[in-house]
């Protein structure tokens, strides 16, 4: 427990905090950093391969990024993200990397400790959040260059500490090792790790004094730190502004069917780990049973053909839905996930193909469990089918813990009628990513939409200049 987290902690009866960020994954990393008075300006000499942006760009020379108008300066740029501002972002900081060019960053950075805006970072993990809680191995989705985080280079970090990266991709233990890195390297002191936010309540506005602008809203933020002994040290913060930064990842999805809670059912690529280890599955058992379309599911068919472990691999959907994440991805660069996509097309349970142990049941629904280990399935026709199984792997995607907010944060959503999810995320302005439900509040990363650690960047951008900006109209 840090001394800034005592200083703050002992005067969280009196004067509030300006912000407080709730995660410290890559998102409140890159958020605290830009807080911390570290600012963006385009360098005088560059030259950014997109003529409608560079125009603007020069339109204001020397004014930082942060100052100028995220939405006039985003206005017409397409790419892999619905957020203007993260394309915005990611187009400053990898000009056309999406055309496989490697033309650099057009922005320099410049450490002004006097635009700084006080802030707490509270996380259960280290710096890099759920990075540390991921299987060290595991290599990352996306290239180790978009993995990276402003004015340190994933492929520089990785340099000097002598690793390389695989087919341009690095392990999920270097990145986890990186943003820890990244926070000690850059000085950024405001993180408090093993927090942990119990209730966040809706405060009374600051009284005003005459002639000052509209109070600020309060937010009372309680919870717990685990200190090294071991004990639990309860905190109450008062802040004025409240990022929720946690990810999505909290809480697994649901099958509901009967037999879910049956303790054969998991929903962690470890537990089929640990059944291997065990020999509680081998190439001479039931099958494995992993439903689910996605990467996760993907990681868990790899790992099982690895060990010569049979597999009924079941999903909802149609192999050559759009919406597969296995149609959005290049080839070239995810040879082992097309595999698996290839294995889910020819491997089918009513044509035969030279994947031996491994059958796909698309467009196929799991009915229930039972006890005796039957799993029965609906199929597209209608008609029932019981297989034997030893293990399942339900990873059909997970929800995030808001259990912190009012109402769960349910009235924040999008769609108030669904649980929050990465696809159905917390209803915000696109250019300050501010809830459109609660002044004060914001979300960043995957609450925001913005899923991959390339683009939740942008979301820190929109929220650091949002808050510069309410700082600036503060009464002297």
């Amino acid at each position: 427990m840090s001394n800034g987290w005592k200083d703050h902690l002992g005067a969280s009866s009196s004067e509030p905090l300006p912000v407080v960020i709730i995660g410290n994954g890559p998102s409140g990393i890159c958020l605290s950093y830009l807080l911390s008075g570290y600012n963006p300006y385009v360098k005088p000499d560059a030259i950014h391969p997109h003529p409608v942006l560079q125009r603007k760009l020069t339109e204001a020379p020397g004014v930082s990024i942060v100052d100028q108008d995220l939405d006039y300066l985003s206005e017409g740029l397409e790419g892999r993200c619905q957020s203007p501002v993260a394309l915005l972002f990611d187009a400053l900081l990898r000009p056309d990397t999406d055309f496989g060019g490697n033309v650099e960053s057009v922005l320099t950075w410049k450490h002004q400790k006097e635009r700084a805006i006080p802030h707490l970072v509270l996380g259960r993990n280290l710096p890099g959040g759920a990075w540390h809680s991921i299987e060290g191995s595991m290599v990352t989705l996306s290239q180790g260059d978009w993995m990276g985080l402003p004015d340190l280079q994933v492929k520089d970090w990785m340099c000097r500490k002598r690793r390389g990266l695989r087919n341009s991709r690095a392990t999920a233990g270097d990145i986890a090792h990186y943003y820890r890195d990244y926070v000690i390297k850059k000085g950024l002191s405001h993180f408090v790790s093993g927090a942990v936010v119990t209730a966040v309540e809706w405060g009374t506005p600051e009284p005003s004094s005459p002639g000052a602008r509209d109070p600020s809203p309060l937010f009372q933020v309680n919870g717990f730190v685990t200190t090294a002994d071991q004990s639990q040290q309860p905190f109450s913060l008062c802040a004025r502004n409240v990022v929720l930064a946690t990810g999505t990842s909290d809480s697994p999805a649901r099958l509901g069917i009967p037999g879910e809670a049956l303790p054969f059912v998991h929903r962690d690529l470890s537990a089929l780990e640990a059944a291997t280890r065990a020999g509680t599955v081998s190439p001479f058992s039931d099958p494995v049973l992993i439903i689910g379309a996605g990467l996760s599911a993907a990681d868990a068919v790899l790992y099982a053909r690895h060990y010569n472990i049979p597999v009924i691999h079941a999903f909802r959907r149609s192999v050559d839905d759009p919406g597969l994440v296995f149609n959005q991805l290049p080839k070239v660069l995810y040879p082992e996930y097309h595999k698996v996509h290839q294995m889910m097309r020819e491997q089918s349970i009513l044509s035969p193909s030279p994947y031996e142990g491994y059958r796909s049941l698309p467009e196929h629904q799991l009915l229930l469990l039972r006890e005796d280990r039957q799993a029965v399935f609906r199929d597209p026709r209608g008609l029932q089918k019981v297989f034997g199984i030893a293990l399942v792997l339900a990873l059909i995607g997970s929800h995030p813990d808001l259990s912190f907010l009012p109402g769960a944060g349910a009235d924040l959503a999008t769609d108030p009628n669904q649980p929050l999810s990465a696809k159905r995320p917390i209803d915000v302005d696109p250019f300050t990513y501010q809830s459109i439900h609660r002044e004060g509040l914001y979300a960043v990363g995957p609450l925001a939409g913005d899923n991959f650690v390339r683009f939740v960047q942008g979301g820190a951008l929109a929220v650091a200049s949002s808050l510069l900006r309410k700082e600036a109209r503060k009464p002297p």
